[in-house]
C-alpha cells in the first residue's frame, strides 16, 4: 500500500522564496505547488477536486491584490478547505492574532534565506495532524447523531406498535366482556347470571389499562386515579349497577406499571363487587374507593358502612373472589388488612409504589 504524499499549495509572490520551499518540502516528503497570489490561489484550491487534492496551505501576508488575511478570510469560506499555515515577515504580534481567530491553524514568521522552511514542515505537519483529528471527530459526531436518529425512528415505530397492540387487546377485551354481559342478561339462573356478571367486571378491568396505555403518553405507566374513575364507571354501567349509585372515588393521581396496575383493577372490582352483593341485604349503600400515597408505600382501602361481620355467608360462594385477591395482593407484593374499628367493612391494602427487588418481599396475607 503506498504511502500518501501530503500536497502544499505555497501562495507568496515571492519566485526566488517559493523555489526554496519547493526544494526544502520537496526533500521532506512533500508535493509543492505554487500560487503567486492569493486569487490565484483560491483558484487552485477551487478546482482541487479535478486537480489533485490540497491537503494543507501555506499563506503569505505581503501580496500584491488580495493580502494574506483577505485571501485567508475567503479560504475559511470554501466548503472542506484545507488548514492553513500563515506565513508573513512581520514581527507584529496583531497579525499573528487576527490570522488565527480567523482560521489560521498555525502561525510562523519567515526570513528571506529560508531558514523557517524546517518550521513551515512542523508546521505543516501539526495542521495535517489538526486536520485528520477534526474529520474523525466530525465523523464520529455524525456517526452518534446518526444512531440517534436511528434509535429515535426504531424508538418511534416501537411506540406506535405498542399502541397499536394495546388498542387492539383493549378492544378484543372489550367485547370479550361486552359478550359475557350478553349472556348474563339472557341467563335464568341467578349464579350464572352472578358468575358472568363477574367474569364481565374482571375481563373489563383489564381492558382498561390497555385503553389507558393507548391513549396515554407514557406506555410505560398508568396514572390510578383515572385508571380507577374509569373502572368504577364501568362498574355503574354493568348489570348490578343500580345498586352503584353511591360507588365514589377518591385518588391520587399515582403512576405505576401496566401489571401492577391490573392487578390494583381486579382487586378494586372483587371488593367492590363483594360489597355490592353482600354489604346491604336491603338495598344499596355508600361504597368508597381511596388510594393515597404514604412514602413510598401506596394504601388502597375499599369501605362500605354495611352489616360488616353480621353479613350471612352465602351457600353459593364459591370464594374464588377471595382467591383472585390474594392472588393479586402476592403479586403486589402487598398486606391486605381488615380495618376492625371500622363499623362496616373496610378492607385496607399497602404495597410500595415500585416493584420490591428480587428477594425482598412482604408476607401478604388475606382476610
Amino acid at each position: 500500500m503506498n504511502q500518501h504524499t501530503p500536497t502544499l499549495l505555497y501562495i507568496d509572490d515571492d519566485e526566488a522564496l517559493s523555489r526554496l520551499v519547493d526544494r526544502g518540502l520537496t526533500r521532506r516528503g512533500y508535493r509543492v505547488i505554487h500560487a503567486a497570489s492569493g486569487e490565484e490561489g483560491l483558484e487552485r484550491i477551487r478546482r482541487a477536486g479535478a486537480e489533485g487534492g490540497i491537503d494543507v496551505v501555506a499563506l503569505d501576508q505581503y501580496m500584491p491584490g488580495l493580502d494574506g488575511l483577505e485571501t485567508l478570510e475567503q479560504i475559511m469560506a470554501i466548503p472542506d478547505a484545507p488548514p492553513v499555515v500563515f506565513v508573513t515577515a512581520s514581527q507584529d504580534s496583531s497579525i499573528a492574532v487576527t490570522a488565527l481567530k480567523a482560521g489560521a491553524a498555525d502561525y510562523l514568521v519567515k526570513d528571506v534565506q529560508g531558514d523557517f522552511i524546517p518550521l513551515l514542515h512542523v508546521a505543516a505537519d501539526g495542521a495535517l495532524r489538526q486536520a485528520e483529528l477534526q474529520r474523525a471527530r466530525e465523523e464520529a459526531e455524525a456517526e452518534i447523531h446518526a444512531s440517534r436518529d436511528r434509535y429515535a425512528a426504531l424508538a418511534a415505530e416501537r411506540e406506535l406498535l405498542l399502541r397499536e397492540v394495546n388498542h387492539r387487546v383493549g378492544n378484543s377485551l372489550q367485547i370479550i366482556a361486552s359478550l359475557l354481559h350478553l349472556q348474563a342478561s339472557t341467563a335464568a339462573q341467578e349464579e350464572v347470571k352472578a358468575a358472568l356478571t363477574n367474569a364481565m367486571g374482571r375481563v373489563a378491568a383489564v381492558a382498561q389499562v390497555h385503553r389507558r396505555l393507548y391513549t396515554s403518553q407514557d406506555l410505560k405507566s398508568v396514572v390510578l386515579n383515572q385508571y380507577l374513575d374509569s373502572l368504577l364507571e364501568d362498574l355503574r354501567r354493568s348489570a348490578e349497577g343500580n345498586r352503584m349509585s353511591r360507588l365514589t372515588l377518591k385518588a391520587e393521581p399515582i403512576e405505576i406499571d401496566p401489571d401492577r396496575a391490573v392487578a390494583v383493577g381486579i382487586i378494586v372490582n372483587e371488593l367492590v363487587m363483594n360489597a355490592v352483593k353482600y354489604a346491604y341485604p336491603d338495598g344499596a349503600g355508600p361504597i368508597h374507593v381511596e388510594l393515597i400515597s404514604q412514602g413510598e408505600d401506596l394504601l388502597l382501602s375499599i369501605t362500605d358502612n354495611g352489616v360488616g361481620d353480621n353479613v350471612k355467608a352465602d351457600p353459593r360462594s364459591t370464594g374464588m373472589g377471595q382467591r383472585i385477591v390474594a392472588a393479586m395482593a402476592s403479586k403486589l407484593d402487598a398486606s391486605v388488612e381488615r380495618d376492625p374499628a371500622h363499623s362496616g367493612t373496610r378492607i385496607v391494602l399497602r404495597f410500595r409504589r415500585a416493584p420490591p427487588a428480587p428477594g425482598k418481599t412482604n408476607a401478604a396475607a388475606a382476610s
